[in-house]
This record gives structure tokens, C-alpha cells and sequence, in this order.
């Protein structure tokens, strides 16, 4: 890694403020780990947050596409005058990371910018195998482990967090017209995307929530039994898990009320993290 602290900075900045707990389970790795992990995360944070950022869909896939091309080497304008770009690029080249699986991270986001329903669940699981899986599988291979086993393990750990991932956002997504429960099961519960954007628990939202929650619980027990079978040093790409673990316990509670601001205390979340580091 280069010695630049300027743009290491910026990345910690952006990812404890927008993502604060992948930032925290940094604060569990080998310090030398931290940059470029940081950087990663960084990363999924532009890319992520460009529906935000963005009124239409054209400017939105315009900023993806910056992003697909300074992976490329293609970009326009000086891409490493961007912090976080120079960071990524450092975290690629010095512990060549999948580009390929980057960009269908980048890809995946597409979706985010239109208000299409996720129309069933193998598509869900794409989209997470493809974001959160990619990012677990980028970390451990910070961490030293680019083995078919961390693939495995990544695989279904993204499937769990993802399904946390939207649960949680699931107020915002109403709010923006944005459904990501899979329409098909929606339906098949009685359901429609109308009153999903209505922002009312009905009986149909929560029985594809308990269908997804329980399948996503699956997801987490067989990601944490394959978890030995990657190097040591490694497993700490996967510490954000217990957070999952948390997130889905409470989720599955008859009390719970996805139409609620989830927010989990930071104490709780570096508590989380600290017993299972």
C-alpha cells in the first residue's frame, strides 16, 4: 500500500458514517488489514448510495458506469484524483481483487435507480450474491484466504445479510416506491405492492418477511458451519455475521414491525462484534 494517508482517511470517514458496522468490524482485524478493507468498503458505499444521490435513473447509471470503467482502466478524467477510487484501485492491484465480481457488484446497483419489483426470489438472491457475497468474499482475500471455500461461505453469508440488509431499509424502500421483498412471494401471500407502498403491516407482508427471515436464519447456520474450513486470519471477513445473527433474532419476533426505524445501538453493535472476534 502506498503511503497516502489523506485518501485512507477519507474512506474511513465515508464508511464510519455511512456503513458503521462494517467499519467497526475493522477495528477487529490486523491494522495493516484495515486500509485496504477500508477502501472496499468504501467502495460499496458510492456505489450504494447512488439512488440517493441521484432524482432520475440516468445520472445514477452515468455514476455506476464511472465507477465500471476506472475498474476497467478506462476511466474519463484523472480517477485517482478520487480518494476513493485510489484506494480501490491500491486494494485491487495489491491483493488482486476479483474485478470481475466488482463490476457485477456495480451492476447489481442498476436495479437500485428504477422502480421495478424484484420479481421473485432467485433473483433476490443474485442481487445479494452479488453485493453482500462479493464484498466477503473481496475481505477475506484481504485476509488471506482466496480459497473455493470462502466462496461457499460467502455465498450463503450474503444471502443472510442481504435479507437483513432489506428488512431493515424496508421504511426507506416503501417510502421511494422500491420493493424488494420478491413480488412473487408477495403475491402468493395474498399480497400486492400497493399496500407494501402503503407502509401497513398487512398478513401477507409478514408472512413473506417470516419467509424470508427463516430462509435467510438457514442461510446463516450453514455460512457458520462451512466457516472452518477457512484460514483463521480469514474468518474475520466474516465477523459482520453475528450482527446478521442479531438483526434476524429480532426481526423474527412476533413484536417486530417492519415499518419501524430498525436501528441497533453502536454499544450493541461493538459489543456484537467484540464477543465474536
Amino acid at each position: 500500500m502506498s503511503a497516502d494517508t489523506s485518501a485512507a482517511a477519507f474512506c474511513a470517514d465515508l464508511v464510519r458514517t455511512h456503513d458503521f458496522d462494517r467499519y467497526a468490524s475493522t477495528l477487529f482485524v490486523p491494522a495493516d488489514k484495515r486500509r485496504p478493507l477500508l477502501a472496499l468498503y468504501a467502495f460499496n458505499s458510492e456505489v450504494s448510495r447512488v439512488r440517493d444521490q441521484v432524482k432520475q435513473a440516468l445520472p445514477g447509471e452515468i455514476r455506476l458506469q464511472w465507477w465500471t470503467d476506472a475498474l476497467a482502466g478506462a476511466g474519463h478524467g484523472d480517477v485517482e484524483q478520487n480518494p476513493v477510487a485510489a484506494e480501490l484501485l491500491l486494494a485491487v492491484r495489491s491483493f488482486d481483487l476479483p474485478v470481475d465480481r466488482l463490476v457485477k457488484l456495480i451492476d447489481a446497483h442498476v436495479f437500485d435507480l428504477y422502480n421495478d419489483p424484484m420479481p421473485d426470489l432467485a433473483v433476490l438472491e443474485s442481487h445479494f450474491r452479488d453485493t453482500s457475497g462479493t464484498l466477503f468474499v473481496c475481505a477475506a482475500r484481504i485476509l488471506g484466504d482466496r480459497s473455493e471455500a470462502v466462496d461457499h461461505v460467502a455465498e450463503h453469508a450474503g444471502l443472510a445479510q442481504g435479507v437483513a440488509h432489506i428488512t431493515a431499509r424496508l421504511p426507506y424502500d416503501a417510502a421511494r416506491s422500491q420493493l424488494y421483498l420478491p413480488h412473487d412471494m408477495l403475491t402468493q401471500n395474498g399480497g400486492s405492492e400497493v399496500e407494501f407502498y402503503a407502509g401497513k403491516l398487512t398478513p401477507a407482508i409478514r408472512a413473506t418477511l417470516d419467509q424470508l427471515i427463516k430462509g435467510a436464519q438457514e442461510q446463516l447456520a450453514v455460512a457458520n458451519g462451512m466457516l472452518a474450513d477457512v484460514a483463521e486470519p480469514a474468518r474475520a471477513a466474516f465477523l459482520p455475521l453475528a450482527l446478521v445473527k442479531y438483526d434476524l433474532g429480532q426481526m423474527a419476533a412476533a413484536s417486530f414491525d417492519p415499518f419501524e426505524l430498525y436501528l441497533r445501538a453502536r454499544l450493541r453493535t461493538l459489543w456484537t462484534l467484540w464477543r465474536a472476534s
